[in-house]
């Protein structure tokens, strides 16, 4: 039989992983995926991922692809799977798709949340930052408009990263207030590594009133990480969604 490629949906929470991809010597949530599937599948299974999480950050919604010679039953592979993954990763659901699907290469937009909490909440450690300032909220909606107007995001990526270009295409960004949350939406077509950390951290800086539109621009512009915001803390972020073509779906 020849293979079948599965895309697999899941969520968790990233508090006790150091982020997304296999790494030696470290406990990571694709580790814990790829060996849940191995040992119900009695194969080995290697996954891809739609895109990395650091160390702390959440997922929503994740994609995973993962080629098997089998033909699988959906709701009680879901259950069998979820009956052995640890309590912080959960499966919602299993799609086949065509062959040249991949869940990383065929995503046409993700989206991030970033959660910050503006009192002390005990029932959010380690699920939002906690932060205690005045922020201007609608300066940094503001912000969000500039930002949008631009392409290149090197100013707001890692400095050490493989990739050959640091254009983004943003399709939305902007803050709401809920109740005692501040919470940023970003949506593009790929996103850099530290970036959606970095921009929240520099809109922080705009938002307390140290960092004007003028100078956003001159950040922005710069394409100097030096010159961005530092990075905010890693459990406010969530991976919030993943949007693929429905075509590629068998």
């Amino acid at each position: 039989m020849e293979n079948r490629r599965y895309f697999l949906e899941l969520t968790y929470k990233g508090t006790g992983f150091h982020g997304w991809q296999v790494q030696a010597n470290a406990h990571t949530v694709q580790e814990e995926v790829n060996r849940a599937l191995s040992m119900i599948l009695r194969i080995p299974v290697e996954t891809m991922g739609s895109g990395r999480t650091d160390t702390g950050v959440h997922a929503r919604q994740q994609f995973v692809h993962f080629d098997l010679p089998l033909t699988l039953e959906k709701q009680s592979f879901l259950k069998r799977l979820n009956a052995i993954l640890p309590k912080e990763i959960a499966v919602n659901d299993l799609k086949e798709v065509h062959p040249d699907a991949h869940a990383r290469f065929s995503a046409v937009s993700r989206s991030y949340l970033y959660y910050i909490s503006l009192r002390k909440n005990p029932f959010e450690q380690g699920l939002s930052w906690q932060y205690f300032g005045t922020l201007d909220i609608e300066r940094m909606n503001e912000a969000c408009r500039i930002m949008m107007e631009y392409r290149d995001f090197e100013s707001f990526s890692k400095v050490k990263t493989e990739v050959n270009n640091f254009e983004c295409e943003i399709k939305r960004a902007f803050w709401e207030q809920k109740d005692q949350h501040l919470i940023f939406h970003i949506t593009a077509n790929r996103f850099l590594r530290g970036m959606v950390r970095a921009i929240v951290g520099t809109m922080v800086q705009v938002g307390e009133g140290k960092l004007d539109m003028e100078g956003f621009r001159e950040v922005v512009n710069s394409k100097e990480r030096g010159n961005a915001g530092v990075s905010v803390p890693p459990q406010g972020l969530y991976l919030s969604s993943v949007v693929y073509p429905e075509d590629i779906f068998i």
